[in-house]
C-alpha cells in the first residue's frame, strides 16, 4: 500500500456557537464555526438538513446564495439572511 499524500493535515483551535431560533417560516438550528481558516469566513452548519456553507459578508450580498447553499426557499433564506447579517461582518 502506498503512502497517503496529504494536501494539509492541521489541528487548529476553533470556536463553535450553537444557535436555535424560530422564524416565521421555520425553526433554524445552526452551528457556527469560527477559525483562522477560510479567510475570515464562518462555517455555517444547518443541523436539521445536514447542509453547510462557508459564508462571509460578501456571500450574504450575493442574490440567491443562501437558497442555493442550503436548498431553501426565498422566504426561509430571508429569515436566515436577517440573522446572519447581524453576526457576520
Amino acid at each position: 500500500m502506498s503512502d497517503r499524500f496529504f494536501l494539509y493535515d492541521d489541528t487548529i483551535q476553533a470556536k463553535t456557537r450553537f444557535v436555535s431560533f424560530m422564524g416565521e417560516e421555520q425553526r433554524h438550528d445552526l452551528a457556527l464555526i469560527y477559525s483562522d481558516r477560510h479567510y475570515g469566513k464562518v462555517i455555517i452548519l444547518d443541523i436539521q438538513t445536514n447542509r453547510f456553507a462557508i459564508i462571509g459578508s460578501d456571500d450574504l450580498k450575493e442574490e440567491g446564495y443562501l437558497e442555493f447553499a442550503f436548498g431553501i426557499s426565498e422566504e426561509k433564506a430571508a429569515e436566515l439572511l436577517d440573522f446572519l447579517s447581524e453576526i457576520i461582518f
